[in-house]
């Protein structure tokens, strides 16, 4: 026992008790940090955490980051909100990962010089607290030399000696310990032992890609000029400007591999084939090669890499399937019998779904005792492709592959190559598809599809931008897919593929059609009750006439185009859902991040009638997005005398971009009527009235 009868013993003392700054509630925040946010190459991330201490002293904080490359931080100076809520933002330069964390310290300094000012505003004494501050600035001082910032040693000592030498009068001293820059200086050098550290966050950046894109699906063996021919990568090419100019930018090809001839399922999925029936092209493998070999009625890998280089001419990628399966016929199967499943009489298992089979798949065992051996043998197939030229992959059912994997594979697959995309294509339960995002798919397949609704969509899209969800999650919407036409497309004709197109172009900044079967609206399901296409391109080539006067194709190039000339609808952020008081219409806008740009969508939902409601728009919508223009409006109505002035303010012009229609607005709550056999949606840029100098009416 010591003289004052306290033990000696440090037991359970803190390896530091100095630190008196709390961290809490840092955002972005991904499970406690155990994964990566997302965020787009030139992102301006915004950092922000719950900071305070004990008692009244004033604090500081800094955003620490860096590329996961470099060593030194970037120390951002951070700012004190409401309810203690601090931010510090930070822009994201490179690809691949990037480490941040936050640095809180209770300021000493800041602490003395507001003291300072409190008690010589209420009239008291300072002069003893004047003399405390040469002390704490001679301090902040040697750190800076300690940290070799020479400069800022030498800038704080000649202040502390100054302040110190000062013989000239309180208010005089008090001015010179106010100096707002030398504080600055002192501040870039906290002491060590009072600074309190969050726990290291990483954010996953990808390009502009990742977060914005349009994906047009189509199989090359379908892609011939004349009926009864099989397409080949050569025809694809040819397609290449019809795609182009349509506004998409990912071409989706499915595998494109050899298809195994045992077990090959016929036309609409029958159990037998005939000779000349193609099978799918997801039993993949044959004696002619497996996962690395294109299938030889398609072309060559020569052809395949012209495909790749011409498309990127018209600003087009190539995506490619990725199906870690088999067919009997693939090599492996000879090869690496270990890698399969096999069942009592020692025959591999083929997939199963019950009540469905899959006899022409052959699924790998991934735990098998060669994992090892498979893993790499099964990244190494992406990486072939990677050395091809192709940087996005759409992979077939991720969810019944284990996750270990893909967070082992996509990660190797970016350190070779950051600007690898992963599409998952998980149709499953929300949680898995959700761990399938965090682990470093860039993009899923979501359940849009069957959201039909008005309320079934606001509530699965606002489940989409809350948080953390939006945070690692990135939506990519598909109207329909070759395993889905669902029943509103089946039985809604020209409109319901409109309406669809609409959504999944304007709520989600990246979506998808596999056409030609969407612009020409295909809509025969096999039997009753089935979402499968009658005739389906999964298991027969299809001649499609792409020319033909009933194509969306026209409707289709002015979406993108729009799509391309409005950055509120190139992000996922900033939708927000407007009242309607019909059930049957939809309405939501999409804002950029910098606000200049604003969207108005309203769909009609219901593909049989004509809908009619009331819309509500919130003053954040009506608010002015730019300065005043020179140009007239471009509207039929009366322009306002000047006994009308006042009332402009609640004027509005509405803008339909699909149309070139123009409705004079006024007020928050107007009226819209849609008919689906004409006008089955708006997509409307608002524009605010107002008066110029001259008197005359423009828009905002």
């Amino acid at each position: 026992m010591s003289a004052t009868g306290a033990s000696t013993s440090d037991a359970g003392l803190p390896a530091e008790g100095r630190g008196r700054a709390v961290i809490e509630n840092l955002d972005p925040c991904v499970d406690d940090g155990r994964f990566a946010a997302k965020r787009t190459l030139g992102d301006e991330v915004s950092v922000q955490a719950d900071i305070f201490t004990d008692g009244h002293d004033a604090l500081c904080a800094q955003l620490l980051c860096r590329h996961e490359s470099t060593d030194p931080w970037q120390r951002i100076p951070m700012r004190a909100g409401l309810n203690d809520r601090w931010q510090g933002t930070f822009r994201v330069t490179q690809l691949g990962h990037w480490h941040y964390c936050i640095e809180a310290w209770v300021d000493a300094l800041e602490t003395w010089r507001s003291d300072l000012k409190k008690k010589h505003a209420a009239g008291q004494d300072i002069a003893l607290d004047l003399a405390r501050g040469p002390g704490l600035i001679a301090a902040a001082a040697a750190r800076a030399a300690a940290s070799c910032a020479a400069d800022d040693a030498q800038q704080l000592s000649a202040w502390a000696q100054s302040l110190e030498a000062r013989a000239d009068g309180i208010e005089a001293q008090l001015q010179s310990a106010q100096d707002a820059h030398l504080h600055e200086l002192a501040r870039r050098h906290p002491a060590p032992e009072t600074l309190s550290r969050s726990a290291t966050l990483t954010l996953l950046v990808e390009r502009e890609r990742a977060r914005y894109s349009t994906w047009y699906e189509m199989f090359p063996r379908s892609a011939a000029a004349a009926p009864d021919t099989h397409g080949t990568l050569a025809d694809c090419e040819r397609l290449l400007p019809y795609v182009a100019q349509m506004g998409f930018d990912v071409l989706y090809l499915p595998p494109i591999s050899p298809i195994g001839r045992s077990e090959r399922r016929g036309p609409n999925n029958r159990s037998e084939a005939h000779e000349g029936d193609p099978g799918s092209p997801w039993a993949i493998g044959d004696r002619e090669g497996g996962h690395k070999s294109i299938h030889p009625q398609l072309g060559t890998l020569a052809d395949f890499r012209r495909l790749v280089a011409r498309a990127a001419e018209l600003n087009i990628e190539l995506a490619l399937d990725i199906a870690f399966q088999c067919s009997p016929d693939h090599p492996y199967v000879r090869e690496h019998p270990e890698w399969f499943l096999k069942r009592a009489d020692g025959s591999i298992q083929y997939a199963e779904n019950p009540p469905k089979k899959y006899q022409d798949i052959y699924p790998f065992d991934f735990g098998c005792a060669a994992w090892r051996e498979l893993w790499l043998e099964l990244a190494s197939i992406v990486e072939f492709w990677v050395a091809q030229g192709v940087r996005i992959f759409r992979v077939d059912n991720p969810h019944t592959k284990p996750f270990a994997l893909w967070e082992w594979l996509i990660a190797r697959v970016r350190r070779r190559c950051p600007e690898a995309i992963f599409l998952a294509e998980a149709f499953t339960r929300p949680k898995l598809m959700y761990r399938l995002a965090k682990l470093g798919f860039s993009q899923s397949y979501t359940y849009f599809a069957w959201r039909n609704g008005s309320q079934e969509l606001r509530a699965y899209f606002e489940e989409l931008r809350s948080r953390p969800v939006r945070d690692f999650f990135r939506p990519n919407l598909w109207p329909n897919t070759p395993d889905i036409l669902t029943e509103y497309l089946q039985f809604g004709g020209r409109p319901a593929f409109t309406a669809r197109l609409v959504l999944a172009a304007t709520l989600g900044a990246s979506y998808g059609i596999y056409g030609p079967p969407f612009e020409l609206m295909e809509h025969q399901a096999r039997e009753p009750g089935s979402e499968e296409y009658q005739d389906s391109e999964k298991y027969q080539v299809r001649f499609w006439d792409r020319a033909r006067a009933d194509s969306l194709r026209d409707l289709i190039t002015r979406i993108n185009a729009i799509r391309r000339d409005h950055p509120a609808l190139q992000s996922d952020a900033g939708l927000q859902f407007h009242a309607i008081d019909n059930e049957a219409l939809i309405a939501y806008s999409k804002r950029s991040a910098d606000g200049a740009d604003r969207v108005l969508v309203i769909v009609n939902l219901d593909p049989q009638h004509a809908q009619s409601g009331w819309l509500s728009l919130e003053d954040s919508m009506l608010e002015a997005q730019n300065a005043v223009t020179t140009e007239p409006a471009l509207t039929t109505e009366p322009a306002l005398t000047a006994g009308q002035a006042g009332q402009a303010q609640g004027s509005f012009q509405a803008h339909d971009l699909l149309t070139g229609a123009r409705f004079l607005w006024n007020g928050k709550r107007n009226y819209v009527a849609l008919d689906p056999t004409t006008t089955p949606a708006h997509i409307l840029r608002i524009r605010r009235r107002v008066r110029s100098e001259r008197d005359f009416d423009y828009f905002l």
